[in-house]
């Protein structure tokens, strides 16, 4: 393998990637431009090759779109640009760390509350007796979406299953403990999906993990890129 000059082949053995995937990431930015020689071949250097490390690297923390973006704005010489999306990125990435606590702290509350242990369907008058709000935030409530009774054949009263007074309680419980509509509709819908709030509360610890694993993945490629701007600029 050459020292300070690539071919086209040597650089793709290096990423395990075929020449045209090469050419490719050369056409995204995510290569420097490369000169050509006198016979018009391309001439590839070591900034290549570090270039080439750098964005497989960059991909596997923050994705391909915004390595694409991160490194065509570092070689466009618009490095403010490429600082913004790494911003941007571990920004994202706070936002859902953020929001995962607030949903694992709703559900822990809501699934504490023995209240919310109902058997037996009920009416809408009862339902909201049990809560201690009046009938019209029930209504409200299923406006949402967030609520789904089913209504008695005959009378059209609306009839609250299990299931649904367990979804009032937590709606309740989380409305009580001054979560937005916007966590409250995530937490019933992951209840609808999962059965439970104990179930739901493993799939909340799940995705935890997966965050703090993507957050190391974004530190590892933020210090690889932070070394390529050293050595090259």
């Amino acid at each position: 393998m050459t020292t300070g000059r690539w071919r086209l082949v040597e650089l793709a053995q290096l990423a395990g990637i075929t020449e045209q995937q090469v050419r490719n990431y050369l056409a995204a930015g995510l290569l420097p431009p490369a000169e050509r020689a006198a016979n018009n071949y391309r001439v590839f250097t070591d900034q290549h090759a570090d270039a080439l490390r750098t964005a497989r690297t960059l991909a596997a923390g923050h994705g391909w779109p915004r390595a694409r973006i991160i490194l065509a704005a570092v070689h466009r010489d618009a490095l403010a640009a490429a600082l913004a999306a790494i911003d941007d990125s571990h920004a994202e990435l706070a936002r859902e760390r953020a929001t995962i606590a607030a949903a694992t702290a709703a559900f822990t509350q809501a699934a504490d509350d023995p209240s919310a242990q109902v058997q037996r369907p009920a009416r809408i008058g009862r339902v909201a007796a049990d809560l201690g709000v009046r009938t019209p935030v029930l209504r409200l409530w299923e406006r949402r979406g967030l609520l789904r009774p089913q209504r008695e054949k005959g009378t059209g009263y609306r009839s609250y299953s299990p299931a649904e007074q367990r979804a009032a309680h937590l709606i309740a419980v989380l409305r009580a403990g001054g979560f937005a509509f916007a966590i409250i509709d995530a937490a019933i819908a992951a209840v609808r999906a999962s059965g439970s709030m104990h179930q739901a509360l493993q799939q909340l610890a799940r995705r935890d993990e997966q965050v703090h694993q993507t957050s190391l993945r974004r530190l590892e490629a933020s210090a690889a890129f932070h070394a390529y701007l050293v050595k090259y600029y």
